[in-house]
């Protein structure tokens, strides 16, 4: 678990400490990484970039700073980081993650507990975008996950998928087990899903996912009539709906008029604090959020869910559930509509 990477404080976990080791040398458990990019989570770069006013040279700067001080790269206002891709570079000989020197792969932890070395300064990153090409090593534990990168895909835009894959993966989960649930019932209400910020990377797999799980009806909420019509474009929605996401009685309302009912599931997507209450209030009785933003309050969700005596369950994404890398690969080999939006994304960073 990598206990024995942890500089301060003492026993904790290497997501909770304030700074790692990040030497290169490894444990007989361990494997090294040659870093080429990093991809920082949506919630952290939006603070960064909003913090510094959009100036990408101090935005740089920042990470820089974070990832020296601390060993790893933890936003300290977020708390969150994002992933990485490289080549395996050592593979220690007890390390069960069945890794090959010279294998690019793409780590599928947080780099929030990933001990992490830049060399080059991020001279190569104008600090404008979520990736950051970069040059450093990284180390894996024997408790963390990575895939190795197909090679039929652009790295880039295997990174941005893969950055996201726990998302499509637990709306898979939750929104299959509906279906199932009225199926042998015998009850043909049909499974209503809400995906609040719909035409981002994680809402765009969970619009899929959705789909392809037996939602009967959904709906992609976005904030501007860009994000509208490229989503309207790409057909992964029955409708779109133009709503801020930090307005609950307009999420409300934007939901429940695209759906004809509040949803049954409601998938939390966005990059911004303040969101919880509108996605509470967009949900049926019995029904489900899902929050995958790193910018969401659980204080605020438990306790706005207790102010509107709305009986919903909230579950946290945490990332990671097995076989998500490859469904959202899948996803993205096999729907044409996640693959535009994730390619312009790429293309614009």
């Amino acid at each position: 678990m990598g206990l024995h990477r942890v500089v301060q404080p003492a026993g904790v976990l290497p997501q909770a400490a304030w700074r790692l080791d990040a030497s290169a040398a490894i444990a007989p458990n361990e494997v090294r990484i040659r870093v080429q990019r990093l991809n920082l989570d949506a919630a952290s770069f939006r603070q960064l970039s909003e913090k510094h006013g959009g100036d990408g040279t101090a935005v740089r700067a920042e990470v820089l700073e974070i990832i020296s001080a601390r060993g790893k790269m933890q936003n300290p206002v977020t708390g969150s980081g994002g992933m990485l891709i490289g080549t395996v570079e050592e593979a220690g000989r007890r390390s069960p993650l069945g890794l090959k020197p010279g294998e690019r792969v793409a780590s599928l932890v947080s780099l929030t507990l990933t001990p992490l070395v830049v060399t080059d300064g991020l001279a190569r990153w104008d600090g404008l975008s979520e990736q950051v090409p970069c040059d450093g090593w990284a180390i894996l534990f024997a408790r963390s996950i990575a895939a190795v990168l197909p090679d039929d895909e652009d790295p880039q835009l295997s990174l941005a998928v893969l950055d996201v894959c726990g998302a499509p993966a637990l709306t898979t989960r939750v929104v299959s087990r509906y279906v199932e649930d009225r199926r042998r019932a015998g009850d043909a209400t049909p499974v209503r899903v809400a995906v609040i910020g719909g035409a981002g990377k994680s809402g765009s797999l969970s619009l899929a996912a959705a789909r392809r799980a037996g939602a009967a009806r959904t709906v992609g909420v976005v904030p501007v009539a860009a994000e509208r019509d490229a989503l309207t474009a790409a057909g992964l929605a029955s409708v779109v709906a133009l709503a801020d996401a930090r307005d609950p009685v307009g999420v409300s309302t934007a939901v429940t008029t695209a759906l004809g009912a509040p949803a049954d599931v409601t998938v939390v997507c966005v990059d911004v604090p303040g969101c919880e209450h509108g996605a509470v209030l967009a949900t049926a009785d019995g029904g489900t959020v899902i929050f995958f933003s790193m910018a969401t309050s659980f204080a605020a969700a438990a306790l706005g869910a207790e102010g509107l005596a709305a009986d919903v369950t909230m579950l946290v994404g945490n990332g990671y559930v097995p076989g998500h890398a490859e469904l959202a690969l899948g996803l993205l080999r096999t729907e044409p509509g996640v693959r535009r939006l994730f390619a312009a994304r790429v293309a614009a960073d």
